[in-house]
């Protein structure tokens, strides 16, 4: 990828970049693409989570399938207190 380095920014345009990206919970770097992207009216690669490409390489479980292994493996959760003695 690219890297642009950008100088002479004024602080008051300054400030209000950083602003809008604490205020968004994004870094200043992402905050600034998503700016571009806007303005260029040019779509981002991808809007998915890093972790989507994982789950689409290892697969997920739906929430009932989750529901269903976890209903399944209660018994192996119970303390023989027996044995610990």
């Amino acid at each position: 990828m690219s890297q642009i380095t950008l100088r002479g920014m004024d602080d008051e345009v300054e400030s209000r970049i950083r602003r809008i990206a604490r205020q968004k919970g994004k870094s200043l770097n992402r905050a600034i693409l998503d700016m571009i992207y806007e303005y260029t009216g040019r779509k981002k690669k991808s809007e998915e989570p890093q972790s989507k490409s994982l789950q689409k390489l290892a697969g997920g479980w739906s929430r009932k399938q989750a529901d269903e292994f976890l209903e399944s493996i209660k018994s192996c959760e119970q303390i023989d207190e027996a044995m610990w003695k």
